[in-house]
């Protein structure tokens, strides 16, 4: 892999398969590897209470929220391959859905810098 390569969802469906099978030595179990999505998704949590909350981060620990989230995304893909979702079509079906689902919900949101933010959320 070209470590400068912009990454699909279906390559990046690939590489983390290449990389567990090879490297990795096999997939941890579906139930594992939902335990481990919620033990990453905590690790964005404490970044984010850290960096945007009241809480500091102890002396020498170093704020890296983007390798957290690649973290949790990494265990998305890989639950995706084990499960045979194509996460490409998911998100397709899943952007369809909140379009036609909340295509006027937000629009009197204001967002936290206090402008009117008309953008779909979840």
């Amino acid at each position: 892999m070209n470590t400068n390569e912009e990454i699909s969802l279906s390559r990046l469906q690939q590489i983390v398969d290449d990389w567990i099978t090879g490297i990795g030595h096999g997939y941890f179990s579906p139930l594992t590897n939902m335990a481990v999505l919620a033990e990453e998704t905590g690790e964005v949590a404490r970044q984010m209470s850290r960096l945007y909350g009241d809480q500091t981060f102890k002396a020498g620990e170093t704020p890296d929220l983007a390798d957290e989230l690649a973290d949790v995304i990494w265990v998305v893909a890989a639950i995706a391959n084990q499960t045979g979702v194509d996460l490409t079509e998911a998100m397709r079906r899943n952007l369809v859905k909140k379009t036609t689902r909340d295509l006027h919900r937000h629009e009197h949101r204001k967002t936290t810098s206090g402008t009117t933010d008309n953008c779909d959320q979840n």
